[in-house]
C-alpha cells in the first residue's frame, strides 16, 4: 500500500485528478461541492507527500490556488456569479489546466518532466530521447484537456445542457483515460523506437495497449447511462453488450503472458 501511494504521489495523476474532479463534478447545483473537493484532494496530495517526503510540485501549488480562488468565488459572489460558474466552471478549469501544460511546454519545462526525474537515474535527465518524452507526453495531456473543454463546451452553449451526458461526462473522461494510457505506453514505445535507431532492437509495446481500457470504459459508461436514465435503453443496453464483447475480443488480441513452470 504505501508503494502504491508513493507511485501514486510522484505520478503526475497526482497533481491532475484533483482537475478531473472539478472539471466532471462541476455541474448546476453542485459548484461548491465540486469546489471543496477538489481543493481538499489537492491539500491532502500536498500533505501526504510532504509527510512522505515527496516534494510540492509546481502543479500541486497552481491546482492549490486555483481552487482556493474558485471557493472564494463561491463564499462571496453573487446568486447570478455562482450560477453562471456552475455553468463554466468545467471549461474553465479545463482551459486553465491546458493553459498551465502549454507554458510549460514553451518555457520548455514539460509539467511532466519533475515527476518523471523521481523515476530515472539524474544521467539521463537531459538526454533527447528523456525530453522527447516529457514533450510529448505533456502535449497529450494538454490536448485532453482543450478538447474536453470544447465538448464540454458545446454541452453548455450549443446543446444548453451542461449535464448531457456525453459533452459532461464520458467524452471528456475518455479522453483523460486516453491520456493515462498513452503515458503509461509512449515511454516503452520510444525507447524501443531509439533502440531500433541505434540498432539495438528491444521489443516494443502493442498499440492496443493504447485502447486496452475502451471496452471497460464503454461497459461502465453504457450501465451508468442507463441506470441514471442518460441513455435510451436500448443504447444503454447495446453499449454494455459491446464493451463485454470488445472485452472478450482484446484479451484474445493481448499478448499471452508466458507461465512460470510450476
Amino acid at each position: 500500500m504505501t508503494k502504491a501511494v508513493d507511485g501514486y504521489l510522484r505520478s503526475p495523476l497526482s497533481g491532475i485528478v484533483p482537475w478531473i474532479v472539478m472539471s466532471v463534478l462541476s455541474s448546476p447545483g453542485r459548484f461548491e461541492e465540486a469546489v471543496c473537493f477538489a481543493l481538499g484532494l489537492v491539500l491532502l496530495t500536498m500533505w501526504v507527500g510532504s509527510r512522505r517526503g515527496i516534494k510540492i510540485y509546481a502543479l500541486d501549488v497552481f491546482g492549490a490556488s486555483f481552487f482556493a480562488v474558485f471557493a472564494v468565488v463561491g463564499l462571496v459572489a453573487s446568486e447570478g456569479v455562482i450560477d453562471w460558474m456552475e455553468i463554466w466552471a468545467g471549461e474553465i478549469t479545463n482551459l486553465a489546466l491546458a493553459v498551465f501544460v502549454v507554458t510549460t511546454l514553451i518555457a520548455r519545462r514539460p509539467f511532466t518532466l519533475p515527476y518523471a526525474k523521481e523515476e530515472v537515474p539524474q544521467e539521463y535527465w537531459t538526454s533527447p530521447l528523456f525530453l522527447k518524452i516529457n514533450y510529448v507526453i505533456s502535449a497529450v495531456w494538454a490536448g485532453a484537456f482543450i478538447f474536453s473543454a470544447i465538448v464540454g463546451g458545446i454541452g453548455d452553449a450549443v446543446m444548453d445542457d451542461p449535464g448531457n451526458f456525453w459533452t459532461g461526462w464520458a467524452l471528456q473522461l475518455a479522453a483523460i483515460f486516453f491520456a493515462i494510457a498513452f503515458t503509461e505506453f509512449y515511454p516503452d514505445y520510444a525507447g524501443a523506437k531509439d533502440a531500433a535507431a541505434r540498432g539495438a532492437p528491444e521489443p516494443a509495446p502493442p498499440l492496443l495497449e493504447l485502447v486496452d481500457w475502451l471496452p471497460t470504459f464503454v461497459l461502465v459508461a453504457g450501465i451508468f447511462g442507463w441506470v441514471t436514465d442518460s441513455l435510451p435503453d436500448a443504447l444503454g443496453v447495446a453499449m454494455i453488450i459491446l464493451g463485454i464483447i470488445g472485452s472478450a475480443v482484446i484479451g484474445r488480441l493481448s499478448p499471452k503472458t508466458e507461465r512460470m513452470p510450476t
